[in-house]
């Protein structure tokens, strides 16, 4: 890589390279989501024959890839590689920052850059009329969509708030003890002075009237 140069996809790319070859894997600043350059084999790899056992690290960072997803794979065969770096010969290493720079430019022709943020972004978070990122220019169409449906779940809440689910009527009932005029409770028996509750029938028109009545309290006939 020339020296001094400046360069893009510095902070969110995943390294995935092997003894065998590089790639890398580069990822939208907003939604995470991720493009895998092609594989460029190490010529280094081919010379030095200690390609013995590669299969089974590369095995290894298959099967982490291939059990958690590309991205957590990745970050997860990172590490993996990562170690395995540690070892490569000057002749790797020269190899892998060349590889670098090329997967870094092709990488690009599937990003875009906000001049107004400066993050890398894929095309769902690119407003390509305005020339910017969606965080920065967001998409009209998009924005009143989004408004629209947040604004019928509002009326769709007030309208259920104002309209009348339950018609019937909320009453409560209190019997009053004739003899102590306490609350008597729902018994035969006056919970508080034990008095009877039981009503009396009305010898004339045989509505039910409280034991100490006097008097019927639909048509007036004496009950005592």
């Amino acid at each position: 890589m020339e020296q001094g140069k400046l360069i893009g996809f510095t902070d969110n790319f995943a390294d995935n390279s092997t003894e065998a070859g590089f790639q890398f894997t580069f990822y939208c600043d907003i939604c995470r989501e991720g493009y895998k350059t092609g594989f460029i084999e190490a010529k280094s790899y081919k010379k030095r024959k200690f390609l013995q056992g590669l299969g089974g690290i590369v095995s290894a960072v298959t099967q982490i890839a291939g059990q958690y997803g590309v991205g957590y794979g990745v970050e997860k065969a990172t590490d993996v590689i990562t170690e395995r770096f540690r070892g490569m010969s000057p002749e790797w290493h020269k190899e892998h920052e060349a590889a670098f720079e090329i997967a870094q430019n092709e990488a690009k022709n599937h990003f875009h850059r906000c001049p107004k943020c400066t993050k890398w972004v894929c095309e769902n978070d690119w407003n390509e009329q305005e020339g910017l990122c969606t965080l920065c220019a967001p998409r009209v169409n998009v924005e009143v969509a989004a408004a629209k449906a947040q604004k019928a779940v509002q009326d769709i809440r007030e309208k259920a708030a104002s309209t009348q689910i339950f018609t019937g009527e909320i009453e409560s009932k209190q019997t009053i003890c004739p003899n102590c005029g306490k609350p008597a409770g729902e018994g035969k028996f006056c919970s508080n002075c034990g008095a009877p509750l039981d009503l009396i029938k009305c010898p004339k028109c045989g509505a039910k009237n409280n034991a100490s009545a006097r008097f019927c309290g639909e048509c007036g006939t004496r009950l005592s």
